[in-house]
């Protein structure tokens, strides 16, 4: 009973340091892109970012919890690269900026750089899991497609929530940026959740289901699908 009891143990500390290892890692990759060419596309207007793909790679292989401590991360590199290093649209992601029109910055711009990219780290684990359930008898392949629409979901789940605080919060500074009527913003808006959105999207996708299937048989995440979907059950993922 004892032999069992410190292998049971053992087995716990294993898993709480791989678990900790993997997030060392990711967070690590993500202040790597964050703060080297790889991590951003600078565009006119706005920076596409492919930060996002560790973030959620990283929330399907740990669960929400970490996923979110990944996405928090996430945002403060975007807070730190707007404030020491500003685009046009860096009042938006950072309240040292000051807002066009305006001697100042907004704390709202803190809401855009970190509420979005927080849920970048939970919604690919709820379709990832959702997908389990629903796929489980699909194999490998049902769990290709579970985490195309994971890195889907998350590369959405940023694009739109960002672009939609911007012009919920700040139209009138976004018009002026891009020098278009206040009523021409939606347009504009959903143009760039059309191609930035989109773009990100393909290149989540492809390299969430690139990532993951490998990762979960090497480090033996892979578990049957399960029977409800709990974030204390399921953060961290056990490393059996």
């Amino acid at each position: 009973m004892r032999n069992s009891s410190n292998q049971g143990a053992r087995a716990t500390r294993s898993a709480s340091i791989r678990s900790m290892v993997l997030l060392a890692m990711f967070t690590a990759i993500i202040i790597l892109m964050a703060f080297t060419p790889i991590g951003y596309i600078d565009l006119p207007i706005i920076k596409a970012t492919l930060i996002h793909v560790p973030v959620i790679v990283g929330a399907v292989l740990m669960g929400p919890k970490k996923g979110a401590f990944l996405g928090f991360v996430f945002g403060l590199t975007s807070l730190i690269k707007n404030t020491i290093m500003p685009s046009a649209l860096s009042f938006a992601f950072s309240p040292f900026i000051p807002v066009p029109g305006t001697d100042r910055g907004s704390l709202w711009a803190l809401v855009i750089c970190f509420i979005p990219r927080i849920l970048v780290g939970v919604t690919p684990w709820l379709i990832y899991k959702l997908g389990s359930v629903l796929a489980r008898k699909a194999g490998t392949v049902g769990r290709g497609v579970v985490l195309v629409l994971s890195g889907i979901a998350g590369a959405m789940t940023n694009t739109i929530l960002v672009m939609g605080l911007i012009y919920l919060l700040f139209k009138d500074a976004y018009a002026a940026v891009q020098n278009v009527p206040v009523d021409a913003v939606l347009g504009v808006v959903l143009g760039v959740v059309g191609t930035n959105g989109v773009m990100e999207s393909i290149v989540a996708a492809v390299i969430t289901a690139a990532l993951c299937l490998p990762l979960i048989r090497v480090l033996k995440l892979e578990r049957s699908a399960p029977q409800s979907i709990s974030v204390e059950s399921a953060d961290p993922v056990t490393f059996p």
